[in-house]
């Protein structure tokens, strides 16, 4: 009878630290429950090398510490041929990479699939028509004053992201 009794009380707690393990996980993974689809948010620059590298890359650290199932890629109207060495060396030295290898030209197809778009510049008529785009002016130019032009787009970002937040 008490190896009954014993056998039963290892049951119990076993069970009642797996379903607290269970809760636990759940509520720390509210904002993003398994399998839930990213929504991707599109920074956009002229030449996709600095302002929207920089903005994906806080934009995704950020989100990510926040548990949001949000993803940040970046594009340009104009991409050029490298990353912004200004650009790279500064996420660099913050401790972040850039989420693009090399600036990748802006498609209709990234716009359709966007939750939203953010332009530090302007975009070509036809894209801007097919969905609101968030316009960001007020950012330095990167190779001028990185640390200012990231404090910007930071201080952007997080105003994005408490919004996105609260709408879900």
């Amino acid at each position: 009878m008490a190896r009954v009794v014993l056998r039963y009380a290892i049951l119990s707690m076993i069970l009642a630290w797996t379903l607290n393990g269970v809760v636990y996980a759940q509520t720390a993974d509210k904002a993003r429950p398994a399998g839930a689809p990213e929504q991707v948010i599109v920074f956009v620059c002229e030449h996709g090398a600095a302002k929207s590298i920089i903005a994906a890359a806080y934009f995704n650290k950020l989100a990510g510490e926040r548990n949001l199932s949000y993803r940040a890629i970046a594009r340009g109207t104009t991409p050029q041929e490298q990353i912004s060495a200004s650009a790279a060396k500064g996420l660099e030295a913050d401790g972040l990479t850039a989420t693009e290898q090399k600036p990748v030209g802006l498609t209709n197809r990234d716009i359709r699939g966007a939750v939203r778009v953010v332009a530090f510049c302007s975009l070509p008529e036809d894209l801007h028509k097919s969905v609101p785009v968030e316009e960001w002016n007020d950012v330095l130019t990167v190779s001028e004053d990185y640390g200012k032009a990231r404090d910007t787009i930071v201080e952007h970002v997080k105003r994005l992201l408490d919004e996105l937040e609260s709408k879900k």
